[in-house]
Order: structure tokens, then C-alpha cells, then sequence
């Protein structure tokens, strides 16, 4: 269970949609699809333990923490099932807590997930390393660097899903990624190939197309979200 409480941006009613925000970044990255879902849906944007302004706590900085602390949110507000939308590592978020709570799942949509950290290109992925080490040799004597550490070491460290594993999602998935996306296309196709009934769609753009490209992406969401899904449970 969680030792915090997350912030939130929740607006509109109707079934509940969960918006997971990427790597240092907020709720406030999902402006776009919080105006737009909120017409139909109840839409909640939560702020990742450590950052914006949910608290930093004192439980893992992990991909795995972040989901039970997922977990215990809808359990204190009382949202039995919800459609889940996460972006890079709120994707792996929400893969992870899909494989532990696969109850708590009605549809999801990953955009820009990755397994392990060589699912994204070597031009990514080098240069985090790197930060990473020296974020870690600088962590002890400045609290800038410690966060700095924390960040990349989501990247470094986590989540390391076996692809295997993906066969135990039971919820309809959509593997959503832009054609010059930061992960590479080949693991995206893997991780809808494994996940059973997967749809995946490239759309133009980059990593970050629910910012760049909101139009397009929400319309694609939309689309998704309303199909009835044979494996409702």
C-alpha cells in the first residue's frame, strides 16, 4: 500500500479514465486529453509519487511502487475499474499494475512503454546511462543530483517485464507510439504482440503526441475507449 496521497486533476463524470504522465513531468501534460475526455468521462490526471505535486514519501522511487500506490488511489477513492491511459513511464506503470490488479483494468492504453531499458534506441538510452552514473557520484553531497538519480534510475532500473508475462493481460490494450518515437518500433510491436487482441497504431509524430499531436491522439483514444471489447470482464 501507499504511505502518500496523490494529487490529482479529476473533472467530469461518467466512467472513470486515468491519465499516468511520463518521467518528471505532471498531470498538466495531459491538458489536451483532460478537455477533451471530461465531456463524457470522469478524466483524473494524478501526479506520480515525487513529482509535481504529489509528495516524494519515503516508500521505493520504483515503476512497481508507483502502482501500488495507483492501487491504493482508486481504493480510497472507491473506483472499482477504470479505463487507464499511461505515457512512457506511466505506460510501464500501468503494465505493471495491470498484470498485479488485472480487476481494477476495464481497457488500457500504452503509449510509449517499454519493458527494459534497451527497448529504446541507442541514442536515448546511452545518454542516460550516463546521467545517471553521474547523477550517482554527485547524489550524497547535493539533493539536486539525488533526484536527478531517482528520475533516470526509473529509466536504468525499471521495469524489466518479461515479454512472456504480457499474455496474463486480460484488458483490451491499445499500443499507441509516434513514427519517430524514442522506443523502438520493434519493441512496441512486441509488446502488442504479446499482450492477447492488442491493436497498435503509429501515428506521426514523437514520444510525446498527446502534447504535439493532441487532435489525432485523442480522436485514436476516443475511438478505442468506445469499442465494445469481447473480453469485458
Amino acid at each position: 500500500m501507499s504511505d502518500i496521497q496523490l494529487y490529482s486533476i479529476e473533472k467530469g463524470t461518467g466512467d472513470p479514465l486515468i491519465l499516468l504522465h511520463g518521467n518528471g513531468e505532471n498531470s498538466r501534460y495531459f491538458a489536451r486529453q483532460i478537455a477533451y475526455f471530461a465531456k463524457t468521462r470522469k478524466v483524473i490526471a494524478i501526479d506520480t509519487r515525487g513529482h509535481g505535486r504529489s509528495p516524494r514519501g519515503n516508500a521505493p522511487f520504483t515503476i512497481r511502487q508507483f502502482s501500488e500506490d495507483l492501487y491504493s488511489f482508486m481504493e480510497k477513492k472507491g473506483i472499482e475499474r477504470a479505463d487507464i491511459l499511461g505515457f512512457s513511464d506511466g505506460g510501464n506503470i500501468a503494465l505493471v499494475f495491470a498484470l498485479k490488479y488485472p480487476q481494477k483494468v476495464r481497457k488500457l492504453i500504452l503509449n510509449g512503454a517499454n519493458l527494459y531499458p534497451s527497448g529504446m534506441k541507442t541514442s536515448i538510452v546511452l545518454p542516460i546511462w550516463a546521467g545517471y552514473g553521474i547523477a550517482s557520484l554527485f547524489a550524497p553531497i547535493s539533493p539536486k543530483a539525488k533526484k536527478q538519480k531517482e528520475l533516470l534510475g526509473l529509466m536504468v532500473k525499471d521495469p524489466y517485464i518479461r515479454p512472456e508475462d504480457l499474455s496474463r493481460i486480460s484488458a483490451g490494450t491499445l499500443v499507441l507510439v509516434g513514427k519517430n518515437d524514442m522506443i523502438r518500433h520493434r519493441h512496441s510491436r512486441l509488446i502488442a504482440q504479446r499482450i492477447p487482441g492488442a491493436k497498435f497504431v503509429c501515428l506521426k509524430g514523437d514520444h510525446f503526441i498527446a502534447s504535439k499531436n493532441p487532435d489525432t491522439f485523442n480522436r485514436v483514444v476516443d475511438r478505442f475507449l468506445s469499442e465494445e471489447k469481447s473480453n469485458r470482464r
